[in-house]
């Protein structure tokens, strides 16, 4: 019985038209991106063909086989038909810096990237959820000032330079974390800690500032006021009516955070000495590694994207109130027609005048 009820409302929260709906926009943004990504690496200045032939010897017979095989003497059009037919095969081309599979290149770092993005969106989550409940709670008193200005200052110090102070702190001073390296097996998590540590603390920000402003909203309702009313305690109220009406806008506020992490970890890898993505995207833009550079920029937007599309399905499962209204039920063929074109007080109005 459970299942079915799970089923039924995922069916009322998510009609078919409209995840379609949402896949097909986002389907149309991605493709969007791609040509502003190729487009833009096009117009770089340099020419592709020396580009792409790296360091070796540009002589006009090895730029003649680089255009040939990468399409460099067809139409623009043409050349990003072929890289996007390529990349939805994840053919992505091959490094010109390291002359591995784009691909390879790409996965070997990934794993990495995500786990620190993961660790940081979890510092971001048990320090501005909760700080910002506390800050809307208390709001425009001491602690709602004093909480408010600890953002602030997370929010100004850019990651760089939060992590050199926690390497000098935690590592240096204290001995407890290593300062550099992403670790092996189960060492992996202590060298992530304060990469993790500084990449979340530069968006604690943001989610302090999305609960707060969401928690004094939903204080100011009416339904919440009602509720004090009736006599309903405070934890029931700030548990049943206040968290819950701030679901949606914070769960928006963490789609946010992860592009905002995404890009975040470009700093964070070149502080930490971490070899993922960030520090691949580094490198490959000082190398002028085009094909890295076109897939991974791609993957990111892939990535934000995807993060987008997710917050899009789930809103509507916490919050009835976003889901797509029923179309009104087709009057039935046995009543009257009088009957069917009145609203609901003309016809209580036929029925009282008819009693009397």
């Amino acid at each position: 019985m459970t299942a079915v009820r799970v089923s039924a409302r995922l069916r009322a929260g998510l009609p078919l038209g409209f995840v379609l709906r949402r896949i097909a926009g986002t389907a149309v943004l991605l493709l969007i991106l791609s040509v502003a990504v190729f487009a833009l690496l096009q117009a770089a200045p340099g020419d592709p063909a020396q580009t792409l032939l790296g360091p070796r010897s540009a002589t006009p017979e090895a730029l003649s086989a680089v255009r040939a095989r990468y399409h460099l003497d067809s139409p623009l059009a043409a050349q990003y038909w072929y890289w996007l037919s390529d990349a939805v095969r994840l053919d992505l081309g091959t490094s010109i810096r390291t002359g591995e599979s784009v691909a390879s290149a790409i996965g070997g770092r990934l794993v990495l990237t995500g786990q620190l993005v993961g660790l940081g969106l979890l510092v971001a989550l048990l320090l501005g959820l909760p700080l910002g409940v506390l800050a809307g709670l208390r709001n425009r008193r001491t602690t709602d000032r004093a909480v408010q200005s600890l953002g602030v200052i997370a929010l100004s110090t850019p990651a760089f330079a939060s992590g050199l102070v926690l390497i000098y702190v935690f590592s240096l001073m204290l001995g407890w974390f290593p300062a550099y390296g992403p670790g092996e097996g189960g060492d992996r998590l202590t060298h992530l800690v304060l990469p993790g540590v500084a990449l979340g603390l530069a968006v604690t920000a943001v989610l302090l500032k999305l609960t707060r402003a969401a928690v004094v909203r939903e204080l100011e309702r009416e339904h919440v006021t009602f509720a004090r009313a009736r006599g309903v305690r405070e934890r029931d109220i700030l548990l049943h009516y206040v968290l819950r009406g701030t679901l949606v806008p914070v769960l928006t506020g963490v789609s946010l955070v992860i592009a905002y992490l995404l890009a975040g970890t470009v700093m964070v890898e070149q502080v930490f000495a971490l070899p993922g993505l960030g520090s691949l995207l580094v490198d490959s833009v000082t190398f002028r590694d085009v094909p890295v550079v076109q897939a991974e920029a791609l993957l990111l937007a892939a990535l934000v994207c995807a993060a987008n599309l997710v917050t899009d399905l789930v809103q509507p499962l916490l919050d009835p109130r976003l889901q797509t209204a029923p179309a009104p039920k087709a009057p039935r063929p046995g009543a009257p027609e009088a009957a069917q074109g009145q609203t609901v007080p003309a016809l209580a109005g036929a029925i009282e005048k008819d009693g009397r």
